[in-house]
C-alpha cells in the first residue's frame, strides 16, 4: 500500500508542520510545511480531520487534500 492510498488523521499542528496517523495502518508521518510563508493553521486542519495526501508528482502545487 502506497502512503498516497490511505486516509490519516491530524493528530498535532504546527505553522510548519503537520502531524498525521494513517487510519489502516497507524503509521504517524510528519508532513514539512513547503511554503513558510503560509503556515499552516488548526483552523485548516484540525485535531481529528481526515485528510488524503496526494502524489506530488501528480499535483506539484498541492500536497494535501481535503
Amino acid at each position: 500500500m502506497s502512503i498516497f492510498d490511505e486516509k490519516y488523521r491530524v493528530i498535532g499542528v504546527e505553522a510548519d508542520r503537520l502531524l498525521v496517523r494513517g487510519v489502516l495502518s497507524g503509521a504517524i508521518l510528519t508532513i514539512v510545511n513547503p511554503l513558510p510563508h503560509a503556515p499552516i493553521s488548526q483552523e485548516e486542519y484540525p485535531v481529528g480531520k481526515l485528510i488524503a495526501l496526494s502524489d506530488p508528482s501528480d499535483a506539484a502545487e498541492n500536497l494535501l487534500l481535503n
